[in-house]
C-alpha cells in the first residue's frame, strides 16, 4: 500500500546537497526533482543539480560528486525507470542498486536511492506527480536525517 511521504521536522541547515537525475522519464523525474528542491531549500540548504541521460549513468557522478571539496552532507538520486517487456529494466534498476550502495559504504556520504523501477506509468503518476506521495520529497527529508546523522557523529567523540 503506498503511503503518505511522512513530513518531518528538520533542524535548519546550511549544508550543500547535490541532486543527480535522469532525463529519461522526464515528466515523472522532475516532478521528483522540484519537491526534492523545495525540501531542501526549506530546511535552508543548497541544492546543485546534475542531469544525466539515463539511470544507469547516475551512479558515475555519483561518485565523482564524492570526490570533490567540499563533499556535499548527501546525494539524492532520482530517476524513474519502467519495467518493459524484455529483462532490460530490471538488469538497470540492480545494476544501479548495487552501484550506489557501494559507493555510499566506500565514500562515507549518504546516498539516498530514489531511481524507482516501476511496472506502469500509473505507478509513476502516484510516486512522482502527486504531492502526497512525491518520492523526490521524501528522498530530501531522509536526505536531510542522515546529513544530521553523519554531522552528529563526527560531533560526538566515543
Amino acid at each position: 500500500m503506498l503511503k503518505a511521504a511522512p513530513r518531518t521536522r528538520v533542524r535548519k541547515t546550511g549544508a550543500a546537497f547535490a541532486i543527480v537525475a535522469s532525463r529519461y522519464n522526464a515528466r515523472y523525474v522532475d516532478s521528483m526533482v522540484r519537491a526534492a528542491q523545495t525540501e531542501l531549500k526549506r530546511a535552508g540548504a543548497s541544492v546543485q543539480v546534475v542531469r544525466v541521460p539515463g539511470a544507469y549513468e547516475i551512479p558515475v557522478v555519483v561518485a565523482q560528486l564524492t570526490t570533490i571539496h567540499p563533499r556535499p552532507a548527501a546525494i539524492l538520486c532520482l530517476g524513474v525507470i519502467l519495467r518493459g517487456e524484455t529483462t532490460h529494466a530490471a538488469h538497470i534498476g540492480e545494476a544501479v542498486t548495487r552501484a550506489l550502495m557501494e559507493i555510499q559504504v566506500a565514500s562515507g556520504v549518504p546516498v539516498v536511492h530514489e531511481v524507482l523501477l516501476l511496472e506502469n506509468e500509473a505507478q509513476a503518476q502516484a510516486r512522482c506527480l502527486d504531492p502526497k506521495h512525491n518520492r523526490g520529497q521524501e528522498a530530501a527529508q531522509t536526505a536531510l536525517q542522515m546529513a544530521q546523522v553523519m554531522a552528529d557523529l563526527v560531533a560526538v567523540p566515543f
